[in-house]
């Protein structure tokens, strides 16, 4: 069973009400219909915020940020946030404040609720923080130890050619080069050694001790991915786990991603090349967004076949690009594995974290419910690769808590970025990035056609 976090109301209006936490999320905290706890609009919450505050939520870890609020967040009657009396809201937007780490008891204050911690964890026991894996040493932060990964793989590839079937899916490969490196893992250049075919090899090394439960819950998404078989959906062919390490085989790309080669170009793409690109990605989303896949959890609890996969996670550095018969064809990789491993809580709390990075291609339904899984998350998505590739810039402006930028600061329109871009094509692209109150575009299909439409 999953470890679980309980908030409790002790005190004010909402009395007795639980909120019940056992998958990984965030939520914020706030007066506006669209938080998740809402607290009550009335005269004994006038000093709470419209966003007041963000829940960082990894069961049984819970943490928890002020949003440079006017009269700040109280824990066990200790304020841990708050802007100065000086500072205006707009300035408080420019404030980032620190992370606080809450317990179980703990008591957090906001007007005149009062929200209790409880924390139910199941595995008491966490495994120690140097792992071993078939007797190979792992440090558990692989960005500093990247020779680690490369022996680990190395000592795996030995293994598989012995016959180990945990391995069977790197079976008669050989490493030729490190391709890429994040937080969670690397992603190597393989070679079957028969056939001379070339393969991305990626590892992904949990950031916490992981239980049967994430594992399970993460393997099931591998499968649904394996399910995806689309000309611009990077294919997932096998994968696998052995203790502590996940690792899986895929389609080579010896393009790289979008996002290098809007490097290698300075910083963006002309509509010729950008466009099209973007055209390709619609007709894999619209693909894996109606797809059967074999495993959904249904409303009786159990697991069964369902429909179509959001990616959640798309950006200009997960679009792949290779060249087909002379043609530069494009494919959405890592398709929903690092949502993935992030939901079943393999990577810690990263969320809200300095390794997480700004959420500049996220809209507000996916800050506001890390869950939130509908197909048009991954269209606000992709309007917002456009933008960036087109532009160089992020479609908001960023500065301050960037969970907070993205609830408060709306899409700047792209012509004020770049006034070349013609009128009928921004115009789809802004209509594409409005996500409030809800997202425009609710399917790739919808969105390709108007941007066909605008360049017609």
């Amino acid at each position: 069973m999953p470890d679980k976090i309980i908030l409790t109301v002790i005190q004010g209006q909402l009395l007795g009400q639980q909120y019940i936490f056992d998958y990984r999320t965030s939520c914020i905290i706030g007066r506006s219909p669209d938080c998740n706890p809402q607290l009550p609009d009335d005269e004994n919450h006038r000093g709470i915020s419209r966003y007041h505050c963000l829940l960082d939520i990894n069961p049984p870890d819970i943490r928890v940020r002020d949003f440079g609020s006017k009269n700040g967040t109280y824990i066990n009657g200790k304020n841990i946030g708050q802007r100065k009396r000086y500072q205006t809201v707009e300035e408080a937007v420019n404030l980032q404040f620190p992370e606080h780490d809450l317990q179980a008891g703990d008591e957090i204050n906001l007007g005149h609720t009062i929200f209790k911690v409880s924390i139910e964890a199941y595995q008491e026991e966490k495994n120690p923080s140097n792992l071993v894996a078939n007797n190979v040493p792992v440090n558990e932060n692989p960005v500093q130890q990247q020779p680690y990964f490369w022996e680990i793989i190395t000592h795996f590839l030995k293994l598989a050619e012995g016959g180990d079937r945990n391995f069977k899916a790197i079976s008669g490969y050989n490493l030729v080069k490190l391709l890429s490196s994040s937080e969670f893992g690397e992603v190597y250049l393989a070679q079957h050694n028969q056939s001379g075919k070339f393969i991305a090899l990626k590892v992904m090394l949990p950031a916490v001790a992981a239980n049967e439960f994430a594992v399970q819950m993460f393997l099931r998404e591998t499968e649904n991915t394996k399910a995806l078989q689309h000309p611009h959906v990077v294919q997932l062919m096998d994968c696998g786990y052995s203790e502590i390490i996940f690792f899986f085989t895929m389609e080579y790309c010896e393009g790289g991603t979008v996002w290098d080669f809007m490097q290698r170009l300075g910083g963006r793409l002309s509509i010729d090349i950008a466009v099209p690109i973007i055209l390709q990605i619609l007709d894999g989303l619209q693909y894996a967004h109606n797809v059967e896949i074999p495993y959904v959890k249904l409303a009786d609890g159990k697991f069964g076949k369902g429909k179509g996969i959001v990616h959640r996670d798309l950006k200009p550095s997960n679009i792949f690009l290779t060249n087909i018969d002379g043609k530069l064809v494009a494919k959405i990789g890592d398709y929903g594995l690092s949502k993935a491993f992030d939901l079943a809580g393999l990577s810690g709390q990263t969320l809200t974290g300095t390794q997480a990075g700004t959420p500049v291609f996220m809209p507000r339904q996916q800050v506001l419910n890390f869950k939130y899984a509908q197909p048009e998350v991954d269209i606000w998505a992709v309007a917002a690769c456009l933008y960036n590739m087109l532009t160089g810039s992020f479609p908001r402006n960023f500065t301050g808590d960037p969970f907070l930028a993205v609830l408060q600061n709306e899409p700047i329109p792209i012509r004020e970025r770049d006034a070349t871009i013609r009128q009928p094509l921004a115009q789809v692209i802004d209509l594409a990035l409005v996500d409030k109150p809800e997202i425009h575009f609710k399917s790739a299909a919808e969105f390709k056609q108007a941007l066909l439409s605008a360049l017609s």
